[in-house]
């Protein structure tokens, strides 16, 4: 077992090491305190749970952290897991202290409907905090770190959920702030439970390798150390065999054993000057041969998380790839420690500079309109190591996640710019919106003060959660009428199809429960949340499906069957017995003229509704046409029937396709060819150039439903030059 003896030694060893000018009369009243207020509580192993806070200090100091974040560490979880406020460590410690403490505490105490909604606040908790002070972010890795190192003694199923969060939020923002050593070993401990018998393969391999590795190593550093000292750099030359999980994902990537991967060789030479640097890797390339493509410059070009390094991969004479990574010591502490390696610097502003924290900003602008799981979601797309690098016509280096389009690009740029975009070029070339960009393009957008906005469309084309959070922040602002009438559709759609009725969501004392479990005042603003795409109407409809059964199964073991609940649930009943004429059913009229508006072209799988006109029957609508946007106006209500598809049917169906392009030559007979290949009737086809190289072509034809018309409209996108399509209203 642990002692307490131990901890407390070795923490005052890395305080004294990494930081000899420490207040360690001060320290050692916050550990009394800490000791004091955990006195009744035991680590799992049966040790006493001071042991924790007193690692957590240690780590903390081995980072070159001040005073104010050790003593944030010791008493981390006294407020959380204590009778201690926030106001007591503020008298006793200070106010910087307890502010610490506060970020690094999470919101156990508060109430949350779902484990993921639990996760989101904590972690938008402490980005808040972290935007004003970044020792807050570093002291909660350093708890999760010895949290791993201790993972034995937790349960299996506490070991997976730690390990896959740890995967997911901690290893990825360890790599964000550049603390390398530490992304490493939570990624290695983590793999140790989520893989064991992979893990327990390759730690097997390298321990019984470890000899021949070493052989290797030694011959290899010999030969690079004994050239850079014949011709005077001054260096420091060393091999690492790359971590387990780095393996790892080189095994699952190439799909090969350990016997058959090579590269997991890397050597360091850290030198004192730039210069030498690139003198180095000259000398590197003249003893060892160069695997093409493999060389990257991240002096000139530095990751967004300050790390710097020369990048080269090269075969010795054994025939074994290795790299070989070309740094100076100031590059070398900022790669092992990342942010906190500058701390020493930055102490009077906060430790970071505005443009350090440039994506917590992000972050916390993308969390405003998303919700849990979107949020979470969107956090391991902004921290992961895939990026690329992309620049402006002016030479303005750009850092987007990997498979980023020029959508991507003009949001990162403004807001301004994305809403207006009207196409873009990539290496001066007219570029497609969804085209991949890739290291080194220059890309460049073209705008128009006439653009309509973005296209919804955007929000599955875009990569980065920056672009989806402005283009969906847009939409809330100037689409909100449309919005509603969208997301209404979408979330009645969906009502149908898990078999609620609609009838639920007014019922006198079920309607206020259901909207505070959404989370919203009033339905039209859920509705204009997922007509934006702040939210999905099957997410919307699974938070209340469950209430809404219950109440349904209540109101009938009541015997209750004038409830609304349980009165003609969408008409189902009714619309059975009634005849289809043109593959609709009209509620309430057994038979009469069925005529499909010209102005909305509604195809089967369209939320619909139905106009009695005067002489003509019914007027069936698609839900969203602006045309039925009048229909809960008491002065018509009386003339708007329900209506739906009869599925049984399978005729043919006129609709409008209206598609938005970058004017160039055969366009048109591309468009033609597609609606050819794909065996519809065309009906009509016409085509119109608009200013700054931009043209409108519009296509009606015959479907059988909306799920053939989403397959040739996806079609149509993936033309060159074809940019945006919406469903026609005359």
């Amino acid at each position: 077992m642990e002692t307490f003896e131990a901890h407390y030694a070795s923490m005052q060893d890395a305080i004294a090491k990494h930081l000899p000018g420490a207040d360690m009369e001060l320290i050692d009243r916050a550990v009394e305190y800490a000791n004091a207020k955990h006195r009744y509580q035991k680590r799992k192993d049966g040790s006493p749970y001071i042991i924790h806070p007193l690692a957590v200090a240690q780590i903390v100091a081995e980072m070159g952290l001040d005073s104010d974040a050790i003593l944030g560490a010791l008493l981390h979880d006294c407020i959380e897991d204590t009778d201690a406020s926030h106001e007591d460590i503020e008298k006793l410690f200070g106010v910087t202290v307890a502010e610490l403490v506060e970020g690094v505490t999470k919101l156990t105490r508060a109430n949350f409907s779902t484990s993921e909604q639990a996760q989101m606040e904590n972690l938008r908790k402490m980005f808040m905090a972290m935007s004003k002070d970044i020792r807050v972010v570093l002291i909660k890795i350093a708890d999760r770190l010895h949290n791993m190192r201790t993972m034995q003694y937790q349960s299996a199923s506490k070991q997976i959920s730690k390990c896959q969060e740890t995967m997911d939020i901690y290893a990825p923002l360890a790599h964000r702030l550049g603390m390398q050593r530490i992304k490493w070993e939570l990624e290695d401990l983590s793999l140790r439970y989520l893989a064991p018998q992979a893990y327990q393969e390759i730690t097997s391999y390298l321990d019984s390798h470890k000899e021949q590795d070493e052989h290797f190593m030694a011959a290899i550093q010999d030969r690079i150390t004994e050239r850079l000292t014949r011709v005077g750099i001054v260096n420091k030359t060393y091999g690492r065999i790359k971590h387990v999980y780095s393996i790892y994902r080189k095994m699952q990537s190439q799909g090969k054993t350990m016997d058959e991967l090579y590269d997991i060789y890397a050597f360091r030479v850290i030198v004192d000057t730039i210069p030498d640097c690139y003198n180095v890797l000259g000398h590197v390339h003249d003893l060892f041969n160069l695997v093409p493509g493999r060389f990257k410059d991240y002096i000139s070009t530095p990751k967004p998380n300050m790390y710097q390094s020369l990048h080269t991969t090269v075969i010795g004479s054994q025939g074994i790839p290795f790299e070989v990574q070309i740094r100076t010591w100031d590059m070398h502490e900022t790669a092992e420690y990342g942010i906190a390696a500058h701390w020493k610097y930055k102490q009077g502003s906060g430790g970071g500079t505005e443009k350090d924290f440039e994506w917590v900003r992000r972050l916390l602008e993308s969390q405003q309109d998303s919700d849990a799981e979107e949020f979470v979601q969107s956090l391991k797309i902004d921290m992961f190591d895939d990026e690329v690098f992309v620049y402006t016509p002016k030479g303005r280096i750009v850092s987007l996640p990997a498979g980023s389009t020029p959508i991507d690009f003009a949001y990162a740029i403004h807001s301004g710019v994305g809403n207006s975009m009207i196409g873009a070029k990539v290496n001066n070339r007219i570029a497609n919106i969804d085209t991949t960009l890739h290291n080194g393009d220059i890309v460049e957008i073209m705008t128009s003060k006439s653009s309509k906005g973005p296209s919804r469309d955007w929000l599955t084309i875009c990569k980065s959660n920056q672009a989806r959070t402005k283009i969906k922040q847009w939409f809330k602002k100037e689409k909100r009428e449309e919005n509603i009438l969208h997301g209404r559709s979408s979330f009645e759609a969906e009502m149908k199809r898990v078999g609620l009725p609609l009838s639920a969501l007014f019922e006198e004392d079920l309607e206020p429960h259901l909207l505070r479990k959404l989370s919203f005042d009033n339905w039209d603003d859920m509705y204009a949340a997922i007509g934006y795409g702040g939210l999905t109407a099957t997410k919307a409809v699974g938070r209340i499906r469950d209430d809404v059964n219950k109440a349904i199964r209540a109101q009938v073991t009541e015997k209750q069957p004038q409830s609304l609940l349980r009165m003609r649930p969408d008409s189902e009943a009714v619309l059975q017995n009634r005849h289809a004429v043109n593959g609709v059913i009209v509620e309430d009229i057994d038979s009469c003229m069925i005529k499909f508006a010209k102005c909305c072209t509604p195809v089967p799988g369209d939320a619909i509704c139905g106009f009695i006109t005067k002489g003509y029957g019914v007027s069936v609508h698609r839900a969203d046409c602006p045309n039925a946007q009048n229909r809960d106006d008491p002065r018509q209500a009386a003339r708007w029937v329900r209506v739906r598809w009869a599925t049984q049917e399978e005729q043919p169906f006129d609709t409008t396709l209206e598609l938005d392009c970058i004017t160039r030559d055969g366009l048109v007979l591309d468009v033609a060819t597609v609606m050819t290949t794909s065996r519809v009737r065309v009906k009509e086809l016409n085509a119109k150039d608009l200013p700054n190289g931009r043209s409108a072509i519009t296509v009606r034809f015959e479907v059988k439903n909306v799920a053939e018309l989403e397959t040739i409209r996806k079609k149509l996108l993936n033309i060159r030059d074809v940019v945006g399509s919406r469903r026609g209203q005359n």
